[in-house]
């Protein structure tokens, strides 16, 4: 693992194609004419070219085949910890025996490994080699090989990550004039995608055209990343994404959950959000479902666009379609409501997300409603979501529930309090030094002394009290509090 994320990281300096050794040194398997150790960086520092004589010698007949070939490069020199770098040598090393000749299987296991370990001048070099050295499959010239389009896809798809823009169309050129009839749909979709990750969006559209002079039909596929590089770019090239989204309909592709998606996110990042929900809604009618991350993106969108109100409406649709998303929470949406004091609002929803998952909607998101109710004043609200939230064993964080507490205590309700932290202990939160101290201190202060006592021996047991003075100075604390109530 640690020599394959050598070869992912770093990159070696393209070596010159020597010319091909005499057929007596393939005979004898003497070491492929390399005139130094490839430069490509490894943990270890590569053998010497004289060491790989003896290793083909071990490993290769002398009439070796190409599966044989296939099997040393795959099986053996590939984890060898100081001969692994010299796997194209030996590629072309073996070019110069008479008794060889490669097949598609070398040519896709050699053009796989320079694409992942970053070699894309060699990439290019193989490429050709292949073209003008087709696989005996092929009949000889006649017809080409089955496996030649995917070689080529890998390979161009690789070529656009490592911003070889100008390679990789290259590489399809070759690949047009080298497959029987028309290249795939797919390939042009390898190609337009890698360009639309480099920003190259006006080539996009030129592959898109070049596609049609070739009468050869775009699938959904085609149309997703077009739409993409749409988004991205802005437009231009006179289409935008939403001709794009109807001449995919009018040419019989059925769009999918990527199509939408990013429609979605294209009308959101322009602003225009109506006619994001919009198609929201085409995608529920057309029996897709919406993704978590879209329901999310058409949440923010309308939140950062100050229609809160408008973000509700929408949740409550998709809960009475049954749509929302599995897993979403809509925590900004219920810190936006609460903010602008729309609490039913609020809670509504937090009630409709509660009875479509069976669970409450999350954590953070009660917590913020809780929160949101006990500062507006509405304790008694905010006691029954949190009595709820335990009875579903997700009890609020320490800090909502100690404000609650307090808020319970300031009331006159320490009673409430106490039964509170007990029900909650219960199903599972765990009290902090303050949970005690709020409910303590409120019984005392309502002169409920033996009751406050109660909680400070709870506290004890707890082991939030160190050592005998720190009890008694809770216990002076209580009784002064009681007096002062009695007084």
């Amino acid at each position: 693992m640690a020599l394959r994320r050598s070869l992912l990281k770093l990159r070696r300096r393209s070596v010159p194609l020597p010319p091909p050794p005499p057929a007596a040194m393939a005979e004898d398997f003497a070491a492929p004419p390399v005139a130094a150790a490839p430069s490509l960086a490894l943990s270890l520092t590569p053998a010497k070219p004289e060491a790989l004589s003896g290793f083909l010698r071990a490993h290769l007949r002398p009439d070796f085949s190409s599966s044989d070939l296939l099997h040393l490069l795959r099986r053996k020199l590939r984890h060898h910890p100081r001969l692994a770098a010299y796997d194209l040598h030996v590629f072309r090393w073996a070019v110069g025996v008479d008794s060889f000749r490669h097949d598609h299987s070398t040519f896709e296991w050699i053009a796989r490994t320079l694409a992942v370990t970053d070699r894309p001048d060699d990439l290019r070099e193989v490429l050709r080699f292949m073209i003008s050295h087709p696989c005996p499959c092929a009949g000889d010239g006649i017809f080409s090989c089955p496996r030649l389009e995917p070689i080529f896809r890998f390979a161009i798809a690789a070529l656009c990550r490592a911003r070889r823009p100008d390679q990789a169309e290259a590489a399809f050129a070759d690949l047009q004039r080298s497959v029987d009839g028309k290249p795939a749909a797919a390939s042009y979709n390898v190609l337009m995608s890698g360009l639309s990750k480099l920003g190259n969006h006006e080539k996009v559209i030129q592959i898109y055209r070049r596609m049609g002079s070739d009468r050869v039909n775009p699938d959904v596929v085609t149309f997703n990343i077009m739409i993409h590089s749409f988004c991205k770019s802005g437009g231009g090239g006179g289409f935008d994404f939403v001709a794009l989204f109807r001449e995919m309909k009018a040419k019989g592709c059925s769009p999918n959950v990527v199509t939408f998606n990013t429609l979605i996110g294209g009308f959101l990042r322009r602003g225009r959000i109506e006619e994001g929900i919009a198609v929201a809604r085409e995608m529920l009618d057309l029996g897709h479902a919406i993704s978590p991350a879209t329901g999310e993106m058409l949440l923010r969108g309308l939140c950062r666009a100050g229609r809160v109100s408008e973000a509700g409406d929408l949740v409550m649709e998709l809960l009475r379609r049954g749509a929302l998303p599995e897993g979403t929470d809509c925590l900004e949406l219920v810190e936006e409501l609460c903010a602008v004091r729309e609490l039913d609002r609020a809670a509504e929803m937090v009630d409709g997300l509660w009875r479509v998952a069976g669970r409450p909607p999350g954590a953070v998101t009660c917590a913020a409603l809780v929160e949101a109710l006990r500062s507006s004043g509405r304790v008694e609200a905010a006691v029954g979501l949190t009595e709820r939230m335990i009875e579903a064993a997700a009890p609020p964080d320490a800090v909502t529930f100690n404000g609650l507490l307090r808020a319970l205590c300031g009331g006159g309700r320490a009673a409430d309090a106490e039964r509170l932290r007990m029900a909650a202990t219960r199903g599972g939160f765990q009290p902090d030094e303050s949970t005690f101290e709020i409910v303590a201190a409120g019984l005392a202060g309502e002169g409920r002394r033996k009751e406050a006592e109660a909680v400070v021996e709870a506290m004890l047991d707890a082991g939030f009290i160190p050592n005998i003075r720190a009890y008694n100075r809770l216990m002076d604390g209580l009784t002064r509090k009681s007096l002062t109530k009695g007084g």
